[in-house]
C-alpha cells in the first residue's frame, strides 16, 4: 500500500499540489467577495425566480408565476402532478381558450410595494421550488443566453437553500478552472509523447500552464464573476484538448461521443463559444483534407453537425437569440460596422488580455519582450532548429506547425470577433483567452528552458518553469485590484439589517435596482421608483406616515430633485446612513422621517 502511494505521489504529487494551490487561492478570493455586479444578481434571478424572469415594479409576480402558484402547485406532489396534467389536457383541447392562455397577471398602474419575502423568492431557492429546471428554462428563453450555466447555478442554490452567497456561483467557476488545469496536464503529457515538447518537459508544461492561469489576474476574475464565462473557458479548453488527442492519437474516425458532448455543452453555455468552435472546426477540416484523411473528415463533419442539431434541439430559442434578440442584433450591427473604431476596440481588448494574463500591461510587455529577446539570442547562438528540435523523435510531417495552427488560429479568430462584436469593453468577453495565453507561454517557456539549460542539468530547467509560474502568480495575487470583489458592500448590507424593520424607497434609473437585491431582502418592504414616478405618484400609501423610511438613491438620480420630491410627502432627511463616495455602487442611503 505504501509503495503504491509513493508511486502515485511520484507520478501525480506535483500536479496535485498545483491543483490544491490554485483551488486554495481562488477560494480565498471568493471568500472576500462582498457584493455583486447587477448581471450576477440577474444570474441568480433567472436561475431561481419561479417562472418570473424579470422584476417589474408594476407587476411583482409574472403571469406564469401566478398561474403556477394558484393553479398548479398543490399541497402534495401527487396533487401538483394532477393539476399539471389537467392544465396540459386543457391546453390541448381548448388551445387559445384554455385557462393557461387566458390567465392574466396582476398589473398595477403604478409601482407597488414589494415585500422582503418576495425579493428572497426572486434570488433564492426554497423547499417548494428546488431543482425546478423547467422554471430555469422558461426564464432563460427570455434572456440572451443559453441555459446550462443557469441550471448549474440553480442546482447550487437548491443544495444551499434560502440563501444567496458568492460560494454558490464561484464554486462553479473554480471547478471549471480546475478542469482547465486537468486539461493542461493532459495536453503536456500528450504533446511530449508525440514529440511536440522537449523530452521530459510535458509534466512541467502542464503544471506551469495551470499555475499561470489559475493564479493569474484573469483566472481570479473568472472565478469571481458569477456568470457563464468560467464554464465557457472550460469547454473551449476541453474542446481543444479533445481535438489534439484525436488529431495525434485516435483520429476522428470513431463515434466521437466526447467531441459531440463538449461541443453541444459549450454551445449551451455561451454563444461566444461559436467563435472558437467554428474556427477550430474549419482548421481541423482543412488539415484533414490536406492530409487526405477523407474518411475522418466525413466523420468529423457528421459529428459537428450532430452536435449542432443537439444544441439547437435542446434550446431552439438560440436561433432567435443570435439573429433577432436585442443583444444578438447589436452584435451583428457591431460586426457590420467593419473597421470603424475597430483599432480602438482591438487595443482595448488587447490591453485587457495582457493585463489578465500577466497582472499589468507593463509587466506583460516586459515578460514578452524578455522572452522574445531570449529566443532570438538562443536562435542566433544555437540555430532555430536547435531551439525547437530537442524532442523525443522527429514529429510526423508538419505536426509542430499543425499544433501551432490549431492553437493560434481559433484563439486569434475568437479575439478578433469578440473585439468587434462585444457590447462592452470589459474582460469577461475574452476570459477564455486567458487560459490559452497561459498554455502558449508555458510551451514557449519549455522550449527556451530546454535550449538554455545544458543537457546534464535538464531537471533544473523542468523545475524552473513551475517556480517562475508560481512567483508570477503570487505577484498577481498580491497586486489584484479587487475587481468583482465589491469590497464595502458588506457595510451597505449592515445598514439594511440595522434598519430592516423600516420600509425602503429605491430611486433608480434604468434597471439599477438590480445591484441592491440582497439589501431589499432585509427591509420590511421596498418601493422601486424612478424620480418622475415619485413626483407624479397618486397612491400615497406608506409615503405619508409611519416611523420613517430608508431612501436609497442610485447615483444616476439627481440628489437635489430627489430631496425636493421627498419633501412634498413631508419627508426630511434625518441622517445620511451611507454617503455615495463610500458605497461600492455609488449609492446614497438616507434615513428620512415624516415632519
Amino acid at each position: 500500500m505504501k509503495g503504491r502511494l509513493a508511486q502515485w505521489l511520484r507520478r501525480f504529487g506535483a500536479q496535485g499540489a498545483a491543483l490544491i494551490c490554485v483551488a486554495l487561492a481562488l477560494c480565498c478570493f471568493a471568500a472576500e467577495k462582498e457584493g455583486y455586479h447587477m448581471d450576477e444578481l440577474l444570474s441568480f434571478q433567472l436561475s431561481n425566480a419561479q417562472f418570473n424572469p424579470w422584476i417589474v415594479p408594476t407587476q411583482p409576480v409574472g403571469r406564469l408565476a401566478k398561474f403556477v402558484q394558484e393553479e398548479i402547485r398543490g399541497e402534495s406532489f401527487g396533487e401538483t402532478v394532477g393539476n399539471l396534467a389537467d392544465t396540459v389536457r386543457d391546453v390541448v383541447e381548448n388551445r387559445g381558450a384554455s385557462r393557461l392562455l387566458q390567465y392574466r397577471a396582476d398589473v398595477y398602474p403604478e409601482p407597488v410595494w414589494i415585500g422582503a419575502e418576495q425579493f428572497r423568492d426572486y434570488i433564492t431557492v426554497g423547499e417548494e421550488d428546488a431543482f425546478s429546471y423547467l422554471s430555469v428554462y422558461f426564464n432563460v428563453k427570455d434572456d440572451n443566453h443559453p441555459p446550462l450555466h443557469f441550471m448549474l447555478l440553480h442546482t447550487m442554490s437548491s443544495l444551499f437553500r434560502d440563501t444567496v452567497g458568492p460560494f454558490q456561483g464561484c464554486a462553479i467557476n473554480i471547478l471549471a478552472i480546475l478542469g482547465c488545469c486537468l486539461c493542461f496536464f493532459g495536453l503536456g503529457a500528450l504533446l511530449e509523447r508525440h514529440g511536440l515538447l522537449p523530452r521530459g518537459y510535458g509534466r512541467a508544461v502542464g503544471i506551469c500552464a495551470a499555475l499561470l492561469y489559475g493564479l493569474s489576474t484573469g483566472g481570479i476574475a473568472t472565478a469571481l464573476l458569477i456568470r457563464m464565462y468560467g464554464l465557457l473557458t472550460f469547454f473551449c479548453v476541453a474542446l481543444f484538448y479533445v481535438h489534439m488527442k484525436k488529431w495525434l492519437e485516435k483520429g476522428f474516425g470513431g463515434k466521437n461521443r466526447t467531441l459531440i458532448a463538449v461541443t453541444a455543452l459549450g454551445f449551451l453555455t455561451q454563444y461566444f463559444f461559436l467563435f472558437f468552435c467554428l474556427a477550430l472546426a474549419a482548421v481541423t477540416a482543412a488539415l484533414l483534407a490536406r492530409r487526405r484523411r477523407y474518411g475522418e473528415l466525413k466523420r468529423y463533419i457528421r459529428s459537428m453537425v450532430l452536435a449542432a442539431v443537439i444544441g439547437v434541439g435542446a434550446f431552439p430559442f438560440a436561433i432567435q437569440d443570435v439573429l433577432s434578440s436585442g443583444r444578438g442584433t447589436e452584435a451583428l450591427q457591431n460586426l457590420g460596422q467593419g473597421f470603424s473604431g475597430y483599432g480602438e476596440r482591438l487595443g482595448a481588448f488587447g490591453g485587457l488580455l495582457v493585463k489578465g494574463s500577466f497582472g499589468s500591461v507593463a509587466l506583460g510587455a516586459v515578460i514578452l519582450a524578455a522572452a522574445c529577446l531570449a529566443g532570438m539570442v538562443f536562435a542566433r547562438r544555437k540555430g532555430w532548429k536547435e531551439l525547437t528540435g530537442r524532442v523525443n523523435s522527429a514529429p510526423a510531417g508538419n505536426a509542430r506547425r499543425e499544433f501551432r495552427l490549431l492553437l493560434l488560429a481559433p484563439c486569434g479568430c475568437y479575439f478578433l470577433l469578440a473585439a468587434r462584436m462585444s457590447p462592452y469593453l470589459v474582460d469577461r468577453y475574452v476570459m477564455p483567452l486567458f487560459a490559452f495565453s497561459s498554455l502558449l507561454l508555458a510551451v514557449s517557456g519549455a522550449r527556451l528552458a530546454a535550449a538554455a539549460v545544458p543537457d546534464g542539468r535538464q531537471p533544473l530547467g523542468k523545475a524552473l518553469l513551475p517556480v517562475l509560474a508560481l512567483l508570477l502568480g503570487l505577484a498577481n495575487m498580491a497586486g489584484y485590484d479587487g475587481e468583482y470583489l465589491y469590497r464595502g458592500y458588506g457595510r451597505q448590507m449592515e445598514v439594511a439589517e440595522r434598519y430592516g424593520e423600516l420600509p425602503c424607497v429605491c430611486l433608480y434609473d434604468g434597471v439599477g435596482y438590480y445591484d441592491n437585491l440582497p439589501e431589499f431582502t432585509r427591509y420590511a418592504r421596498t418601493l422601486l421608483l424612478t424620480l418622475p414616478e415619485l413626483e407624479d405618484r397618486q397612491d400615497m400609501e406608506g409615503l405619508t406616515e409611519g416611523p420613517g423610511i430608508v431612501v436609497l438613491r442610485k447615483p444616476e438620480v439627481e440628489e437635489a430633485g430627489a430631496l425636493e420630491a421627498l419633501e412634498r410627502y413631508g419627508l426630511r432627511v434625518m441622517e445620511v446612513l451611507l454617503p455615495g463616495e463610500e458605497s461600492v455602487h455609488g449609492d446614497t442611503v438616507y434615513l428620512c422621517a415624516f415632519s
